[in-house]
């Protein structure tokens, strides 16, 4: 099946910063492709630390047998604060030329993007994935496990809402969202929630002991509200207002935290990862680097790293309007 339009013999592949599910699928892609071009094949361990101490292992396709449906990433994952230093780049280019990689694919987030872009302005061949949960890279309409965490998000929130009910309570759960709110607008429509709290948004305490006043005087019997990490307003500074300001129902705090990144992935995220594999070998073996394999529409994209890293994605305010609009 060898069609190269350069000299490939080597890849590698190294999954970086928070892990995301379908890591697993993505990488089991990147694999069984290249073998398919009669390339070999490496994965780097734990990232761009691997990447900086030489921690490659040749794989085939026996190797990535059976991690379909594992959350995670069998690579493992790390944040390397030596790789963001020249001396620690130096290092990483160094063991790829050591070990006779010809091109590199790097399956992550913003941060690994940004590296990876930073490897190509040094003249490595590198081609990146997304994979993050926030949903917050530019460049494609979905990221890597962003619908795993979506389904765990939704889950947790059915749940939430049984207990609420049954005790009258109006529950604050925070998701997963630091400076991107997706998850916690998406989280709103599909959980029902009264408020959402986003980063990108200011919203006073005020408004939303309002909205959840509002909701207990119209007799529903339990309040949703979705805080993004992110938001301007703390959980439990909320939670506190509203314990005091009496709107009807008594609070209670879930935090989701890391139970987000976790789980099998949803038949999506394999399909989109396994999509993203593909194409991302399919870019290197016809001489397409320094950019990133992006999901535009229902199609595979190339996007230029620089574009990517460059902006940030932000929660779209039409969901943001549903979601209100909904709560009523």
């Amino acid at each position: 099946m060898s069609n190269h339009v350069l000299d490939i013999e080597r890849i590698a592949v190294l999954t970086s910063g928070g892990d995301a599910p379908g890591m697993n699928p993505a990488i089991r892609a990147v694999v069984r492709t290249a073998l398919a071009h009669d390339l070999e094949v490496y994965g780097v361990e734990s990232g761009y630390e691997g990447l900086i101490h030489g921690a490659f292992t040749r794989l085939e396709a026996r190797d990535v047998g059976g991690i379909m449906q594992r959350g995670g990433t069998m690579l493992l994952s790390a944040r390397s604060k030596a790789f963001r230093t020249e001396q620690g780049q130096r290092d990483a280019i160094h063991q790829l030329n050591k070990h006779g990689i010809d091109a590199l694919v790097v399956i992550g987030g913003d941060g690994s993007l940004r590296g990876a872009h930073a490897l190509a302005q040094q003249g490595v061949k590198v081609v990146g994935i997304p994979a993050s949960i926030d949903n917050d890279i530019w460049g494609t309409n979905m990221a890597i496990g962003v619908d795993t965490a979506l389904n765990t998000i939704m889950d947790a929130v059915d749940k939430l809402r049984d207990t609420a009910s049954s005790h009258q309570r109006a529950f604050l759960i925070e998701t997963m969202g630091r400076e991107c709110g997706y998850l916690a607008v998406m989280a709103g429509i599909i959980g029902g929630a009264e408020t959402v709290l986003i980063p990108e948004v200011e919203t006073s305490m005020e408004e939303i002991a309002q909205s959840v006043e509002d909701a207990y005087r119209r007799g529903k019997t339990h309040a949703i509200i979705i805080v993004a990490e992110g938001a301007k307003i703390k959980i439990h500074d909320l939670a506190r207002y509203l314990d005091e300001a009496d709107v009807g129902f008594r609070t209670r705090i879930t935090i989701l935290g890391h139970i987000q990144r976790g789980g099998r992935p949803t038949a999506f995220d394999r399909l989109l990862a396994s999509r993203m594999g593909v194409r991302a070998v399919e870019a290197a073996v016809g001489g397409h680097f320094d950019v990133m394999v992006g999901l535009r529409g229902r199609e595979m994209t190339l996007v230029p790293l620089e574009e990517v890293v460059s902006r940030q994605r932000r929660a779209n305010m039409e969901y943001y309007t549903m979601a209100r609009m909904l709560a009523r």
